[in-house]
């Protein structure tokens, strides 16, 4: 299993922008998927997961209101969508896929129970 992630980029705080992770090797609709980032000089930190149908996302409490994520399993692809980005998001972004056995809930934050990881893209917001 592969993942690619893509859309990173220089952005103006207030800005958006959107990252794309497409998987190969494997269906998506077998994975829960997640994207996790980390900022220089920090520890990796979890930013959203989204369960294999499109349900039960989970956001970070420091991205929601503004991240969303989505996922098309038909193109094999998860999204990221960053609305209203701050200096404080600059961070390089991977996706991450979960198969079975799937973490349970109070272990989702937890980047070590990820099976697979992409290539991060980096994103900075500029103030």
């Amino acid at each position: 299993v592969q993942l690619q992630a893509s859309g990173g980029g220089l952005v103006q705080a207030g800005g958006s922008l959107r990252l794309a992770c497409v998987v190969s090797g494997r269906d998506l609709n077998r994975y829960d998927m997640a994207w996790f980032r980390q900022a220089p000089g920090k520890e990796r930190e979890f930013v959203a997961r989204l369960g294999r149908s499109g349900n039960r996302p989970y956001l970070s409490d420091a991205v929601k209101g503004r991240f969303t994520i989505s996922r098309d399993n038909a193109k094999n692809t998860v999204y990221l969508q960053m609305n209203s980005l701050k200096p404080e998001d600059t961070a390089v972004y991977s996706c991450a896929a979960d198969g079975p056995p799937y973490q349970i809930l109070s272990y989702i934050r937890d980047y070590q129970g990820y099976d697979y990881w992409g290539r991060g893209t980096l994103v900075t917001v500029s103030s």
